[in-house]
């Protein structure tokens, strides 16, 4: 029950700050320029405009939905130690675990609606303009809108951490950034890299797939663009879902265990800091 009313007040405070109304804007807008612009020549190649819809969001998510994620919960815990309403809350009969577990479904809850309104309202305006959707591409799309919320919760995690670990909010800011930066850009960059040099003289394919497993957002490309046959042939994904060998499963569990550990570590963290 303590964990609710500390959720619900996040929930609160992000709708006065207009944090739920900006972020469910950007991802409509987004999304419905997406769908109607990616949409447009599947009449004469013949693909599904959903699965048009669904590479191109899953390309946005990866850099949109983790920077919303670190913005909104990388002051979670410093900014309240700054403005001394982490004491406040923490006079009431509350562990810091609740506190911290309150907070971050509160803003899992304020990510998940943003992002399932306004990804909802691509496929409602596909819907609307006589595109015809069949059981396949609506699975699909299905999953890509679950999925984002859990790579939105990994970062929210990693955010989480970060406030939880530092001692100012401008410092929180700059590593959330960095981390952003890390993991969005130059991990796989750094990995092309590393492939090319090698020319596939020694990293095998399961040793890519544990590279690959070490950064979210790899995870989450993964699972829709090669969890699907309808969408992995339409992104040029088939070749690597055939040689990898991570299943639906096994990148399910890596986002999850990316959520739990560092969740887990941030309360850790949190537990025994000085107030």
């Amino acid at each position: 029950m303590n964990v609710i009313i500390v959720a619900s007040k996040e929930i609160q405070q992000a709708i006065r700050n207009r944090w739920v109304l900006a972020a469910t804007l950007l991802l409509a807008a987004l999304a419905l320029s997406l769908a109607f612009l990616g949409s447009a020549p599947t009449g004469t190649v013949g693909v599904r405009a959903l699965d048009v819809v669904i590479v191109s969001l899953s390309s946005l998510t990866i850099f949109l939905v983790p920077l919303i994620a670190l913005l909104i919960s990388h002051d979670a815990i410093v900014g309240d130690m700054e403005r001394g309403t982490m004491l406040l809350l923490l006079s009431y009969p509350l562990a810091r675990w609740q506190v911290l577990l309150g907070k971050f479904l509160g803003h899992l809850v304020v990510l998940a609606f943003a992002t399932s309104l306004g990804y909802g309202l691509a496929a409602a305006a596909l819907v609307a303009s006589g595109s015809r959707i069949d059981s396949d591409s609506l699975a699909a799309f299905a999953a890509m809108i679950g999925s984002s919320v859990m790579l939105g919760a990994v970062f929210v995690a990693i955010g989480y951490l970060v406030s939880a670990l530092v001692r100012d909010r401008g410092t929180a800011a700059g590593i959330s950034i960095g981390l952003w930066l890390l993991l969005v850009l130059i991990y796989d960059m750094a990995l092309l890299g590393l492939l090319a040099l090698d020319q596939g003289r020694n990293i095998s394919a399961t040793a890519l797939g544990v590279m690959l497993l070490f950064n979210p957002t790899d995870v989450y490309r993964l699972f829709n663009l090669t969890g699907f046959a309808n969408v992995s042939t339409f992104a040029g994904m088939a070749g690597v879902a055939q040689s990898t060998s991570l299943s639906i499963q096994v990148l399910l569990l890596a986002l999850t265990l990316w959520t739990l550990v560092p969740l887990s570590l941030a309360a850790l963290a949190f537990s025994r800091r000085e107030l």
